[in-house]
């Protein structure tokens, strides 16, 4: 492995963790700026969320329901199992796991599915796909898909 490749693989790992410190604290505008400007968010079967406005404009809505149907609107995203796969020096992709606890407790996890591009010089999200598979029956999530339209 050439050192190139190790100090894409460390600024791909600081990005994928500061995704979800500024996620847990509501840090939308700098999240959205961890995309290219014309990257996209899709989380589970909603619409892709599209360029950084896209992406600040669903986060905000997120956030807001959390707000609404929590005492404390408190989230905490636990990242693990970071697989890295750098194809050049300007392109990679990735997959990981993601836990997500609210003040409820255990919330819902997944898997994120990554798509990373080094742009003069700093590694952003090209691409991130959040799937779910699976959450807590009385949890934040549970309720939000019992209320959702249809």
């Amino acid at each position: 492995m050439e050192q190139w490749e190790l100090i894409a693989r460390e600024m791909i790992r600081d990005l994928v963790a500061s995704y979800a410190h500024f996620a847990d604290t509501g840090r939308f505008d700098e999240l959205a700026n961890l995309f290219t400007e014309d990257g996209v968010l899709k989380g589970g079967d909603e619409p892709e969320a599209r360029g950084r406005e896209g992406i600040r404009s669903f986060l905000k809505g997120t956030n807001s329901s959390l707000a609404a149907s929590t005492k404390q609107a408190l989230i905490r995203h636990h990242v693990s199992n970071l697989l890295i796969s750098v194809r050049e020096p300007a392109l990679a992709e990735g997959s990981s796991y993601f836990f997500v606890v609210t003040e409820r407790g255990p919330d819902h996890w997944g898997r994120y599915r990554d798509t990373y591009a080094c742009v003069e010089g700093r590694w952003q999200f090209r691409y991130r796909r959040a799937r779910m598979d699976g959450y807590a029956p009385t949890s934040w999530v549970a309720e939000r898909r019992t209320r959702a339209p249809g």
